[in-house]
């Protein structure tokens, strides 16, 4: 027992050691990764407790609609569908079924994934701003159908009453810290997978992709389920944290908040949105602690990210892993931005960075009736 526990230390040493700690960005994401588990152990402030389980219910919350809109391209103006048939299914259940919390969160996970490929089938044939603006108008449905049944949904006052997954603190923070940990990185290997490839080909040309013998409506309302899902799980486990589900959980605003965040983290990254949400989200928590600001927050909070679209046009994240990261221009792997060559293939990465640009053709070549090249990079 003692030398396989040996064996498997010294193995997920090595992975580490080669696989995560080679690169500066996988080291940051480990260390915040440790930093939000160890966080009970290092305080017991009840309130940051609470404001870091909110961002992580957040953070999956932008994850999951970065798989939609930055890898499918369907982007969407009504996420916050999903999140809010999460929270009131998984609430209802707990309430009038009396079904345990964490059965609740399941059942919310699997009524938002049913939504999403009912929102996908409607909207197949919508592309662009269309689609945006049919997906916007789901939330709004939705919430008619609740205020139409107050004896329900609660009403404009929502439910209340919900129970908690546990009766500790800390434990209630480390369920959704775990959860949205292994959520991102589900999203993230999906991202990452064949299935993500084929998401960016749709994104990309559906046209093309569709010639090439991809089923691209089926990828589509695969992309709409399982984003709608993980946006689910995190509404119900915002309606069991929160002991409660309103209908600020359908709120236009929130759906909108999806997108500032994907925008500002970086789209088609996943890891941008989350980044955005643990920086945004407690520093509008952390400014509305202060009177003398007062509704000023909301201007800061636009200041703050309007600089970041002037300045970051790709995201946040993006343009800080340039910055620490160099790409190799033969094997296209990633190194540290201090290294000289790479850590796969061994070409000189500064080398590589100062050859110039090839000169244009002469203008004499283009001869009378002859159709000019494009200058745009391919």
């Amino acid at each position: 027992m003692a030398a396989s526990l040996s064996f498997l230390a010294r193995r997920a040493w090595v992975n580490l050691r080669n696989d995560v700690l080679v690169l500066p960005s996988r080291t940051v994401a480990l260390a915040w990764a440790a930093a939000v588990l160890l966080l009970p152990v290092l305080s017991d402030d009840a309130y940051l407790l609470r404001i870091v389980a909110m961002t992580c219910v957040f953070a999956i919350y932008a994850a999951s609609w970065d798989l939609l809109a930055g890898y499918a391209g369907q982007v969407s103006f009504g996420h916050a569908l999903f999140f809010g048939a999460g929270a009131y299914s998984s609430a209802l259940a707990s309430l009038e079924l009396g079904m345990p919390p964490w059965l609740g969160i399941l059942l919310g996970g699997a009524v938002a994934s049913a939504a999403g490929a009912l929102v996908g089938y409607l909207c197949l044939r919508l592309r662009g701003s269309y689609l945006s603006l049919a997906t916007l108008a789901f939330p709004l449905i939705a919430l008619g159908i609740l205020f139409a049944f107050p004896e329900r949904s609660g009403g404009e006052l929502g439910l209340s009453g919900v129970r908690s997954i546990f009766a500790s603190r800390t434990a209630n923070y480390y369920l959704i810290a775990i959860t949205m940990l292994a959520l991102v990185y589900a999203l993230w290997a999906i991202a990452d997978s064949r299935f993500g490839l084929l998401l960016h080909a749709i994104r990309d040309d559906e046209v093309a992709a569709r010639a090439s013998g991809i089923d691209t409506p089926r990828y589509k309302l695969a992309a709409f389920a399982i984003s709608a899902s993980a946006a689910g799980i995190a509404g119900a486990l915002y309606a069991h944290f929160m002991r409660g589900a309103g209908p600020s959980t359908l709120d236009v605003g929130l759906s909108f908040q999806a997108v500032i965040w994907g925008i500002f983290g970086g789209v088609a990254t996943i890891y941008g949105p989350v980044v955005a949400v643990f920086v945004l989200y407690p520093l509008t928590e952390w400014l509305g602690s202060f009177t003398a600001f007062g509704e000023m927050r909301l201007l800061i909070f636009a200041l703050i990210v309007l600089v970041v679209l002037l300045f970051m046009p790709r995201g946040l994240t993006p343009w800080v892993r340039d910055r620490i990261e160099t790409p190799c221009p033969r094997c296209k792997e990633r190194s540290a931005a201090w290294r000289a060559t790479c850590r796969i293939c061994g070409v000189a990465l500064r080398a590589a960075a100062r050859v110039p640009a090839a000169a244009p053709p002469p203008r004499a070549l283009t001869g009378p009736g002859t159709p000019r090249a494009s200058s745009r990079l391919p």
